[in-house]
């Protein structure tokens, strides 16, 4: 079993910046992968960042280099470093494990893009 905590979500202005947290508060295996997904209402949830065991990262299409996926060293933790935020990144943001082919899910962040 994994739990994930995430944190750092919030209301920020078109342009600003968010930096997103999830920690591993249970589990001591390493997962094979963590990263974010988002969601919208009425939307399928989509793959925001992913970041594999031996640092390989993934990243959705409308990324455009605007986010950065990383981890501490212990690998319990999942950074999601946000810029150039625009009203279209408003959703809730999860973050997810997979471990031995099962996957994990936080309880969601609201990030919230508006002036």
């Amino acid at each position: 079993q994994v739990q994930l905590v995430e944190s750092g979500g919030g209301l920020v202005q078109p342009g600003g910046s968010l930096r997103l947290s999830c920690l591993i508060t249970r589990g001591s295996t390493i997962p094979n992968s963590m990263g974010w997904y988002r969601q919208v209402p009425g939307k399928e949830r989509e793959l925001v960042a992913q970041i594999f065991t031996y640092g390989v990262k993934n990243y959705g299409d409308f990324v455009n280099g605007r986010f950065t996926i990383s981890r501490s060293d212990d690998k319990k933790t999942v950074y999601l470093q946000m810029k150039s935020l625009t009203p279209e990144d408003t959703a809730v943001y999860y973050c997810n494990a997979i471990l031995f082919g099962n996957n994990y899910w936080g309880q969601g962040t609201q990030v919230t893009v508006s002036s």
